[in-house]
């Protein structure tokens, strides 16, 4: 079991063309007594990233990509340099608060078996943002399309995909939370493995945490972790590309988990509703293909 009192984390962040948010994130964790190390993975962000890194924090291990490998990828990276049993994946658009690095060590110490421990995303106005989810099986991803989710946000079967029903300010296991700010234990990541490429942008995270369920270890929620995150400000850059990759990495997630499992309506239901929202005319020409 995990001995909070000794352990220290490794840092691991990807930046891309988020220099000065990755200025604010870096000064809040390289002096925190639990980081045993600090890697920035820069993806080829050709806005001086590197350049800031290695003048104003040369004790930080730096990365430089000669282009954007995307997310997974350089995740990669940056934990095979890292060393310690315990690392945590953090987003360049976040700030560590007081006390959020402590609370993560010793949420590994209550049991050998918890594999990854999600810190509570705290946004600029101050409200906790939503930032854990359930695994996107068909009937709950149905009920989110719908809006039935947002009908009966209290109802645990209608909201189960966002959990709707929770408010986030309490401890509990979960399927999926955002990687913004994501302890991991290296047991579990060896058992499991790295990240999967083939998920450049999105799903990556809950590719990565689904595989870490079906392992047995455990994801949990800890909400006296608290993280500053300035949501989605990389993302922005290319929000319209980014809504499609996103439909493509759940498309990508059903053919390598839900294929067999999910049944052939459930299947087809979410991968074709996934197909109409990225090309709708494609969609409308192969279903009419598909009842011919």
């Amino acid at each position: 079991m995990t001995d909070p009192s000794t352990c220290k984390l490794d840092v691991c962040i990807v930046a891309w063309r988020a220099r000065e948010l990755l200025r604010a994130c870096l000064h809040s964790v390289v002096r925190a007594d639990e980081v045993a190390r600090v890697v920035v993975v820069d993806n080829a962000s050709g806005d001086g990233t590197s350049e800031m890194v290695q003048e104003k924090f040369p004790r930080v291990e730096l990365v430089q990509n000669s282009e954007n490998l995307g997310y997974a990828a350089a995740n990669n990276q940056a934990i095979c340099a890292s060393h310690s049993p315990l690392l945590l994946l953090l987003n360049p658009d976040t700030e560590i608060r007081p006390g959020a690095l402590g609370a993560l060590v010793e949420a590994f110490g209550r049991e050998d078996r918890i594999g990854a421990v999600a810190a509570q995303l705290v946004l600029p106005d101050g409200s906790t943002q939503r930032s854990c989810r359930s695994f996107p099986e068909p009937a709950p991803v149905l009920f989110d399309a719908l809006g039935l989710s947002r009908l009966f946000p209290r109802s645990e079967a209608l909201g189960r995909y966002r959990m709707t029903y929770w408010d986030h300010n309490s401890y509990r296991e979960v399927d999926q939370p955002m990687a913004s700010a994501l302890a991991l234990r290296r047991a579990a990541l060896d058992d499991a493995g790295l990240f999967d490429e083939g998920f450049p942008l999105y799903f990556n995270d809950v590719d990565l945490c689904y595989r870490l369920r079906q392992g047995g270890w455990k994801i949990v929620f800890e909400p006296r972790a608290k993280v500053l995150h300035h949501h989605g400000r990389s993302t922005s850059q290319v929000r319209a590309s980014a809504v499609i990759d996103s439909h493509r990495g759940l498309i990508r997630f059903y053919r390598k988990h839900y294929r067999r499992g999910a049944g052939r309506v459930g299947y087809w239901t979410v991968v074709g509703g996934a197909w109409l929202a990225m090309y709708p005319r494609a969609a409308v020409s192969w279903l009419l293909q598909l009842l011919r």
